[in-house]
């Protein structure tokens, strides 16, 4: 589970302070997609950020599973990262040298015991298998399309079998038919492995990938829709 509560965060600007994420408060369940929409600059990928360790609020508390992130070290959270949290980024930052199965296997190599590396190694193929890239296993980002090299990126971020698992915009170099496949793809994923998911999105096209969608202005929250379940209707929270 992913859990913010009362988080703040502020940025230099000129000789004042610009917030980015204002006293927010929210939770991503396990087997849930939580959506987070809202216009350009409402705050979405700084929440992001906060939510992978990658920055730290200025204030409030965030927990990945039963971890308060704020009190950690700055290798204590890489190693977080490492171990609990899958990121996917808008783009899929693949390693130009290396074939689809060698991403995922490189990340195997990454810290953790003998044991570790060569149980997450054995998961590779599966992963690929269920994101329907097991014929294409051998080749490299310039053989594969966008959708799938998008697809490489998910089955990376969640070779650790992480609990949160945080993506940015994952379809915005796509065309909607594309765009379409990588939502359900990541809706299923979710779903199957229990995963928390938190995905930050400008396009409501595919809203119904979404299990919950919460909606940020000014770097608050003036929406939330659904719930763990999925069901639920919208209600507006107003600071």
């Amino acid at each position: 589970m992913i859990t913010l509560e009362n988080v703040t965060l502020t940025y230099p600007d000129g000789e004042r302070r610009m917030t980015a994420v204002d006293h927010v408060d929210l939770v991503a369940r396990p087997g849930v997609v939580t959506g987070l929409t809202g216009p350009s600059g409402s705050g979405k990928s700084s929440l992001l950020a906060l939510a992978a360790t990658l920055i730290r609020p200025d204030s409030g508390m965030i927990r990945i599973g039963d971890v308060e992130t704020t009190r950690l070290s700055r290798a204590e959270a890489t190693a977080l990262r490492r171990e609990r949290i899958g990121i996917v980024f808008q783009q899929s930052n693949l390693l130009a040298s290396l074939t689809a199965r060698e991403q995922l296997q490189a990340m195997g190599e990454l810290g953790g015991s003998r044991a570790r590396r060569r149980e997450i190694c054995g998961r590779v193929d599966e992963l690929l298998e269920a994101v329907g890239l097991a014929e294409h296993a051998g080749k490299r980002p310039a053989q594969l399309s966008g959708g799938q090299r998008q697809r490489v990126a998910i089955a990376r971020a969640l070779v650790h079998e992480p609990e949160a698992l945080l993506v940015d915009e994952p379809t915005s170099a796509l065309d909607q038919e594309r765009g379409g496949e990588i939502m359900d793809l990541i809706a299923r994923l979710t779903h199957e492995r229990g995963t928390s998911t938190l995905l930050v999105t400008h396009d409501l096209v595919h809203r119904e990938a979404l299990d919950a969608l919460v909606t940020l202005v000014d770097g608050r929250i003036v929406g939330r829709e659904g719930d763990a379940s999925g069901a639920g209707r919208l209600e507006l929270a107003h600071a």
